[in-house]
């Protein structure tokens, strides 16, 4: 063999194993990563441990992808697959959705449904996840494994929250208090009052009076007056007096029970100054 073959075939080993060795390097961070109670990662992250270029490290997470190890949840940011989770093929969105907001540097709360079935009150597991957020939105993340959906709010106070206690750490979820007000507030865009009535109505029995007190002084009126009928029409006569006694407070319009429906004209509630434009039977 002439001294180029030799050469050649020596670039060839040198080569073919340096691209193993990162590759077994790339995979014995991915099990720190787990290691350190962690079940996501991001691309710069690789990139700021790895003398590799964005190019390169991106061809070894798709080999490692096509394993199945991994799965890229948006640009730059991918979950780790752990073994009790490979048949999902993905990983419930409380072990990673604190690790994806503080990704994108951005304040945030499972709400709605999703606090919903944390706190008890739903009888199914939502196939849709639920996050609040404040400005500037967030484009819905949806594929054969996921759905998470974003819904903006102004503000919010922190002791509105509950910080729930995972593998991963801690999740920022509604209270009950503020997941009631949120399920008004976003009625029309999760289903109408259909879906949320039950909800509510099993929520109701976790409510704390001084906690949805606070909560209204901060809400716009038209959601104290639909929640304060709903809550009279559930007999939670202590609750809706509570909001009742805010709304005095507050300049109130005539305004439909539900936004969901196009229909305007209904019996008129003179209390809570709504038009009952919907079946009161949900």
């Amino acid at each position: 063999m002439n001294l180029f073959a030799i050469n050649y075939v020596f670039r060839s080993f040198v080569q073919t194993n340096s691209h193993q060795l990162e590759n077994i390097r790339i995979n014995e961070y991915l099990d720190s990563v787990i290691s350190e109670g962690r079940y996501a990662f991001s691309l710069e992250e690789l990139k700021d441990n790895f003398n590799l270029s964005e190019k390169a490290i991106l061809q070894k997470l798709h080999r490692i992808k096509a394993k199945r190890k991994v799965v890229q949840l948006r640009k730059g940011f991918y979950l780790v697959i752990t073994p009790q989770y490979s048949n999902l093929g993905t990983l419930p969105v409380i072990l990673f959705i604190d690790d994806l907001m503080k990704h994108l540097s951005r304040k945030y709360y499972l709400g709605l449904f999703s606090a919903a079935a944390l706190h008890g009150a739903a009888h199914q597991q939502p196939m849709e996840s639920q996050i609040i957020i404040q400005k500037p939105p967030i484009r819905q993340i949806k594929n054969k494994k996921h759905s998470l959906s974003f819904f903006i709010k102004s503000e919010w106070e922190e002791d509105w929250l509950i910080q729930k206690k995972t593998e991963t750490g801690y999740v920022n979820i509604s209270s009950p208090e503020l997941t009631i007000f949120d399920l008004i507030s976003y009625h029309k865009r999760i289903g109408g009052f259909n879906r949320i009535f039950p909800i509510i109505e099993e929520l109701c029995e976790s409510v704390s009076k001084s906690k949805m007190k606070k909560i209204a002084r901060e809400c716009s009126a038209p959601v104290i007056q639909r929640l304060g009928y709903i809550l009279e029409y559930l007999n939670e006569e202590n609750l809706s007096e509570t909001l009742y006694e805010v709304l005095k407070s507050k300049r109130t319009f005539k305004v439909p029970l539900s936004l969901s429906r196009k229909n305007r004209e209904g019996e008129f509630n003179k209390r809570w100054n709504l038009i009952i434009n919907t079946d009161t039977a949900f």
